[in-house]
């Protein structure tokens, strides 16, 4: 016997573009994107009526020889924040471990 599973339809929104979307799933789940109002960068969608603000960060400290993730402008980007007013998420972009290998 098979039990239908109820899907739930939600729809999206960017504040920085104008990127909308509508999912039918019934797990949580959140809806991501890539955004030209933040630069190109991997950002988050809203839910439509959801107030609130979505900002890059960028990186303030030294960089090295880290890979780390860039703009299309060459500035380095540690995170995307989604700030509401009962609290924010973060999309942090960490550094990219690298490795080498040297024969003596």
């Amino acid at each position: 016997m098979s039990i239908p599973i109820l899907a739930v339809e939600r729809r999206w929104y960017c504040p920085n573009c104008t990127t909308v979307d509508v999912t039918r799933r019934a797990d949580v789940h959140q809806q991501m994107h890539t955004c030209p109002g933040l630069r190109g960068l991997t950002a988050p969608l809203l839910e439509v009526g959801t107030a609130a603000k979505v900002v890059a960060h960028e990186r303030e400290d030294y960089i090295g020889s880290e890979i780390v993730q860039l703009d299309p402008n060459g500035r380095p980007v540690m995170a995307v924040e989604t700030v509401r007013d009962e609290g924010n998420d973060l999309v942090v972009f960490a550094p990219t471990a690298g490795a080498s290998v040297r024969m003596n």
